[in-house]
């Protein structure tokens, strides 16, 4: 089988590669940028270099692909905006993938996509749920809600550097994953029937508020937290104030994310009849505690490697070359 991933530079997408190629799949990877996607040439994949928004550059990367695993999506830094990537560009990668005839098509989608309609982003993925489902293409869609990889740039480094941690008044407990599990419910997506023409939620075994995993990085950072706290109102009224002009659209459109952060509504679901559809061991998925243990453990021995550097640096300053000769 040969399978094309899509969104493979991307914290989720090179999970998939990872976990596809130690399996023994044949990869290709659609990227826009060669130089910075070496890492997955490196681990064996091939690279075809194309772009979602330019959709002639599809039907070169779909020769002799046999699956599509699609986990891509916008991102802060990008030029293009969310309609042209997630929709435009999703509804043109569908129909690519069509007229290849692939025999498989995973794509990712958010948990609650149908409860937001007025959140862009997840009002585009239930929309492009629905147009992977009419296409006649034999799709898998898979709902994370979250990943684990994203609480450290919004949590630890924040504590660590002392810096301000934002939250919310109003909370929802989000039951997020390390990205390695995920990626392995789209790899055996592939092979598991029982899994096909369906849409699964995934969820961590816990779901967390957000005082919740800032107790328990205080917990383990030995820190204590500077928190912040912003109002819903304010965050909605940048959202309208942003949305007035041109250039702060995707700002308005990520704003709009605080409708579902802030519902209250948990992001986690009953997940028995997933791992078994899947044949996934419950037991073998990480849970966060660990996760961060493991993250904090690492990042403070480093500082404290880095500490010790800069004090035998200091304690060899300190030495006169003049009070070394005479005593030798």
């Amino acid at each position: 089988m040969t399978l094309l991933i899509v969104g493979a530079t991307g914290t989720l997408g090179r999970q998939i590669a990872r976990r596809a190629l130690d399996e023994g799949y044949e990869v290709r990877c659609l990227v826009r940028s060669a130089r910075k996607a070496a890492f997955l040439k490196e681990w064996g994949a091939h690279l075809v270099q194309g772009n979602l928004c330019n959709s002639s550059t599809l039907a070169l990367a779909f020769e002799g692909v046999t699956a599509v695993i699609d986990a891509a999506t916008t991102r802060a830094t990008d030029t293009q905006s969310l309609r042209e990537v997630d929709w435009e560009g999703k509804v043109a990668l569908i129909k690519a993938a069509k007229a290849a005839e692939v025999e498989r098509f995973i794509f990712f989608s958010i948990m609650g996509a149908d409860r937001y309609p007025k959140v862009p982003l997840m009002d585009i993925k239930r929309c492009t749920e629905a147009f992977l489902k009419e296409s006649g293409l034999n799709y898998t869609i898979l709902r994370p809600c979250g990943f684990f990889q994203g609480l450290i740039g919004q949590y630890n480094i924040p504590i660590l550097e002392n810096q301000p941690v934002w939250v919310t008044g109003e909370e929802t407990p989000i039951a997020y994953m390390d990205s390695q599990d995920i990626a392995r419910f789209a790899v055996q997506a592939l092979k598991k029937e029982a899994t096909y023409r369906k849409a699964f939620d995934l969820s961590g075994p816990k779901a967390w508020t957000a005082e919740q995993i800032i107790q328990l990085c205080e917990q383990l950072s030995g820190k204590e937290a500077k928190v912040s706290r912003i109002p819903v109102g304010v965050l909605k009224g940048l959202q309208k104030f942003v949305g007035f002009f041109q250039w702060g659209w995707s700002a308005a459109e990520r704003l709009a994310f605080t409708e579902v952060i802030t519902s209250g509504q948990p992001l986690n679901t009953p997940m028995a009849e997933v791992y078994a559809a899947f044949e996934i061991d419950p037991d073998s998925i990480a849970t966060l505690e660990p996760y961060m243990q493991d993250y904090f453990n690492r990042i403070l021995k480093k500082l404290k490697e880095i500490d010790y550097d800069k004090q035998q640096q200091k304690s060899k300053k300190k030495r006169s070359p003049f009070k070394s000769s005479q005593s030798t």
